[in-house]
């Protein structure tokens, strides 16, 4: 068990004594959550140490996903956010029994489900204890979809990359528009939104593909932000949406306090479809909503399987992962099918076998400076789309800074004259990191500089079946895409997709992420990383604790 000793350490809490003090030296809790147990403590003059600890935890869990702390199972679920092994049961974790008497004795704790009469910060239901806030998002989420589900108005269409979720939702939308010109009757009013600038414009693509229809939004957009007000959205319980029919992309990256907010927004008497996929990585904040109502089983759920995208072996790897079969996992990568190369080796460990990584980056660069310079925007998006270096990290030996700056030296010994040095080189690839509304350009966004006509470079990206053209200088947000983060690579497709997997022992790793990154592929999958590591990243899925399920069940 190693401990955080440096004084000046960010992640240490100087002033926090007893347990809060012995769980934030081995890391197990931030300077963070310390110092709001502390004043909460402070404030309700609680000194019992078990359950000041209990608060510090239950802080902690929505920083890390988690809606509660299940104080029964946390010593053996825990872990700490560092990549180095830390031996948590040596840690004087309070006994179970007592540890709970102390919180239901607290000042800042409410006992079961029921209103308390004096509200207090934080709520104990059996070992679960929950921040007031998200026991309240909870409850109100499950019962507006209990609601939903009880009048046939809750649909959830589910399904991997490529079994054609995007597709359905753009013909049931020309469906509706049709069926109400038949009927000489308004059409329905149509709501298209996604967790992401760049989703919804997908979403709009797709559907603009079948009908001319809606425009799409973000949810933020769609609900109205409103900076100040009590809600925070200008359409909630008291003024709800308009919409006859609302349609949600990527679920899966809804979080459970946007989708309190969104459903508390629909009419009592219209639909709410939820499309997404239950594999993918979650939002980065508290909850699980989709997979949590796919778990359930209630509702009109519809689960696409058929995958017409990628080839058989991407699909028979991917489907391992999904079901959580680590010896189906490694297989498929041993099969080595035509369109998955496995190298099984830790790249901060050696870089042997590593020149298909690098044939397929130079390729890919070296094609697109080429049509950047020959202002062919179209032709330079195109090959930008064709390979896609994917890390877990941001940092580090596995991360996206240090393999960025390998790719741009490849370039650089390939193509000498590729000033990669300069801000807005022509062929510098483009990720936007922002949402712009005023451009319309999201974050996740990519696009190219190319040469124009008048010698002045421009960003170009493509929405749809059209390219906008921008001066660089107007991009407030953009940043260069040689590699990027499964993470940001959610929503997206490239003809190869290079993923570098971080040692076995890394917290990131896991089996969302794996499946995440394998199904970015459409064509040709290169997975580097040891067997341990994809055994582990299979073997470990997000836990993430949610009562949603139960609750809707």
């Amino acid at each position: 068990m190693s401990a955080v000793t440096d004084p000046f350490e960010v992640r240490r809490a100087a002033s926090a004594t007893g347990l809060l003090r012995t769980f934030n030296e081995i890391g197990l809790l931030s300077a963070a959550d310390v110092h709001v147990a502390a004043r909460l403590a402070e404030l309700a003059g609680e000194d019992n140490d078990a359950a000041r600890l209990g608060v510090a935890l239950a802080v902690r869990g929505p920083r890390l996903g988690h809606v509660f702390v299940d104080l029964a199972t946390i010593r053996d679920t825990a872990s700490v956010e560092s990549d180095e092994p830390v031996d948590l049961s040596a840690l004087p974790w309070p006994e179970v029994d007592g540890w709970l008497r102390a919180l239901g004795e607290s000042a800042l704790v409410a006992l079961g489900e029921g209103e308390s009469l004096d509200p207090k910060p934080l709520r104990l239901l059996g070992t679960r204890l929950y921040l007031d806030r998200y026991w309240r998002e909870e409850c109100a989420v499950a019962a507006d979809l209990n609601e939903l589900i009880a009048s046939g108005r809750l649909e959830v269409i589910a399904g991997g990359p490529g079994t054609g979720k995007t597709t359905r939702v753009a013909r049931m939308v020309a469906s509706l528009i049709e069926e109400a010109a038949a009927g000489g009757v308004r059409a329905p009013l149509i709501a298209l939104a996604a967790p992401t600038g760049k989703a919804a414009a997908r979403l709009e693509e797709a559907v603009s593909e079948e009908t001319v229809g809606p425009r799409a939004s973000t949810l933020h957009r769609l609900l109205g932000w409103r900076p100040g007000s009590h809600s925070r959205f200008a359409h909630d319980r008291g003024n709800r949406l308009p919409h006859d029919v609302v349609i949600v992309d990527e679920t899966s990256m809804v979080s459970l306090s946007l989708m309190a907010r969104l459903v508390e927004a629909v009419r009592p008497e219209a639909r709410l479809i939820l499309v997404g996929d239950p594999g993918q990585l979650t939002s980065i904040e508290a909850g699980v909503v989709l997979g949590d109502i796919v778990a359930s089983g209630v509702g009109g759920i519809t689960v696409m399987e058929r995958v017409h995208r990628y080839g058989g072996g991407i699909g028979a790897l991917a489907d391992a992962i999904r079901q959580g079969d680590p010896h189906g996992a490694v297989e498929a990568l041993r099969a080595a099918p035509s369109e998955v190369t496995w190298i099984p080796v830790d790249v901060h460990e050696t870089e042997a076998g590593l020149e298909l990584v690098r044939d397929r980056a130079v390729a890919a660069g070296v094609e697109v400076a080429g049509a950047a310079r020959q202002g062919a925007a179209a032709q330079a998006l195109a090959g930008l789309a064709r390979f896609r270096l994917l890390c877990a990290h941001r940092r580090g030996p596995y991360g996206v800074s240090e393999w960025s700056s390998r790719v741009m030296a490849w370039l650089s010994a390939e193509l000498p004259d590729l000033d990669v040095d300069q801000r807005d080189f022509v062929g510098r690839p483009l990720l936007v990191t922002e949402n712009d509304y005023e451009l319309g350009l999201y974050n996740g966004d990519t696009g190219v500089i190319v040469q124009g006509g008048s010698g002045q470079a421009s960003a170009a990206f493509e929405r749809g079946r059209e390219l906008l053209h921008f001066s660089p200088l107007r991009l407030s947000a953009a940043q260069t895409v040689y590699a990027m983060t499964v993470h940001k690579s959610q929503g997206s497709q490239f003809d190869t997709a290079a993923v570098l997997l971080p040692s076995s022992s890394s917290r990131i790793l896991t089996r969302e992420l794996l499946y995440t990154a394998v199904t970015r592929a459409r064509r040709e999958l290169i997975l580097v990383g040891s067997e341990d590591a994809v055994r582990r990243a299979v073997e470990r899925p997000v836990a993430r604790a949610s009562g949603l399920a139960q609750r809707l069940r």
